[in-house]
């Protein structure tokens, strides 16, 4: 029966409040061979026997032999695991030049001092190591289907965090590469990364030639960006089927990998405890972005009106050339024309623009081949000047052409102390009318009740005035009735 495997090695990722330093990480790799299946299924015949001595099962599956297919532990975020080629490297002295190597080579005369490697296959690179995966590819053969982005990032090379001496002699006619090749372009396009990086990897070399770079492979990347945003490729398995691994090589095996998040959870008085703190940080930050603000705006002086307007340029339409640039003012009306202000309340506004035009042929091949044309001295004159007195503007032999049209985005706003009294002014009206509305119904209802006495009164008034014989009458005619 053929075994199942998870193709899902996209990239996942998580936010999280939690320090990144808390992240454990559970590691399992376990080889697929035909040998170690052939022996589980022998062990499961053989238990499923009366006889289970029938038999010998550490003939086939040696007790020598389980490290070197099964290997399982956690791994703490930027935990330094060495491999078995550092191992070999960082013992000599004489090979560790910077202060990172050389505080390897402590670490691991160390452990090998101590006998405290607890790591065979799998080992670590941190951000410190000088570890760096054009492609950050997982060894699964399964793998999704990069994007065009990531086709082009694959060509990007990160920046080095350390300094380096750099050849200032470079000539002048060199510092602009107008025709840049496709390997200069993958030489010098580098990119800042803000991003933390670890990488778990294993040595799936075979049992005895364990060491050589070739048989290391990339089994899991973790990265955050201090801000509690965790990317992790692949994903972790979270009950589903494993990876498969492959390795490279004349003789191919297969490993499944099992990843799993094994980080302590937080215990409920200290989550309330970190929710009370977050609650009292996120009060005080308010508070102080308050205290920048304040309570009260500036109110403008009594008649006054104060326009505010906030907007952009969109989009530049029906031009010559490209590479514009825009330099305008705004000129407000006079304050007496306040109609003129509120319709000037509009959201997208289009400007038809236009430029003297100077005729002849010589002006025109000037501006063709050296740039420029006549400018107005007095930008007023695009509109009726305010000192112009009389009925008719004439505008006789100036010529223009139309060049474009540009669309402004304006965001206004009216700031006024006249609106916030009339909004008092109808409360207070409003409240008045209540008054007044429960006054008229406590009146109808007292004259109802009056109309009522008085009507009563009336009636019993004439009773008392009737003849007794009348009333007598009328008193039998009601009970024969």
């Amino acid at each position: 029966m053929a075994e199942s495997w998870n193709t899902d090695t996209s990239e996942a990722v998580y936010r999280s409040r939690d320090a990144i330093k808390n992240l454990r990480i559970s590691v399992r790799v376990e080889r697929v061979t035909s040998s170690v299946v052939l022996s589980q299924h022998l062990q499961q015949t053989v238990l499923s026997q009366q006889n289970p001595g029938v038999i010998e099962l550490d003939t086939l599956t040696p007790q020598a032999q389980a490290g070197d297919n099964v290997e399982e532990l956690v791994v703490h975020w930027q935990e330094k695991l060495f491999s078995q080629s550092e191992m070999d490297l960082f013992q000599s002295e004489a090979a560790c030049h910077s202060p990172l190597e050389k505080q390897y080579h402590t670490e691991v005369r160390a452990l090998l001092r101590t006998k405290g490697r607890r790591n065979q296959r799998v080992f670590t690179y941190t951000e410190h190591d000088r570890f760096t995966s054009l492609h950050e590819d997982s060894v699964t053969t399964a793998q999704s289907a990069p994007t065009f982005l990531a086709e082009r990032m694959s060509t990007v090379r990160n920046r080095r965090q350390e300094r380096r001496t750099v050849d200032c002699s470079v000539p002048r006619s060199k510092m602009i590469t107008w025709e840049p090749s496709h390997d200069f372009v993958k030489s010098s396009h580098v990119v800042t990364n803000a991003m933390t990086t670890m990488h778990i990897m294993a040595d799936l070399g075979p049992p005895g030639r364990l060491g050589l770079k070739e048989n290391e492979c990339l089994l899991f990347t973790v990265r955050t960006d201090g801000n509690g945003v965790v990317l992790l490729k692949p994903d972790f398995n979270k009950g589903k089927e494993p990876y498969r691994v492959e390795t490279n090589g004349e003789k191919k095996e297969v490993w499944r990998l099992t990843l799993d998040n094994v980080s302590t959870a937080m215990a409920a008085e200290d989550k309330e405890k970190e929710q009370h703190m977050y609650k009292d940080l996120y009060s005080r930050h308010k508070d102080y972005l308050n205290s920048l603000v304040g309570h009260d705006f500036e109110m403008p002086p009594p008649g006054v009106l104060r326009l505010m307007v906030n907007g952009e340029i969109v989009s530049a339409l029906g031009f010559e050339y490209d590479n514009l640039y825009v330099h305008f003012f705004m000129e407000l009306p006079n304050s007496e024309s306040l109609l003129y202000v509120n319709f000037f309340m509009e959201h997208v506004v289009t400007c038809h623009t236009w430029r003297p035009l100077q005729t002849g042929t010589v002006s025109g091949l000037r501006r063709f081949f050296i740039g420029g044309s006549p400018e107005l001295e007095d930008h007023s004159y695009v509109r009726v000047p305010g000192t112009f007195k009389g009925d008719r503007l004439s505008r006789f032999g100036f010529c223009t052409e139309t060049t474009g049209s540009l669309v402004f985005n304006l965001h206004c706003l009216q700031h006024a102390r006249a609106f916030v009294d009339a909004r008092d002014l109808r409360k207070k009206r409003q409240s008045v009318v209540d008054q007044l509305g429960g006054f008229s119904q406590q009146g109808a209802v007292y004259n109802i009740m009056e109309a009522f006495q008085r009507a009563r009164r009336r009636m019993q008034e004439a009773r008392e005035s009737l003849p007794g014989d009348l009333i007598n009458t009328s008193a039998q005619t009601q009970s024969m009735m």
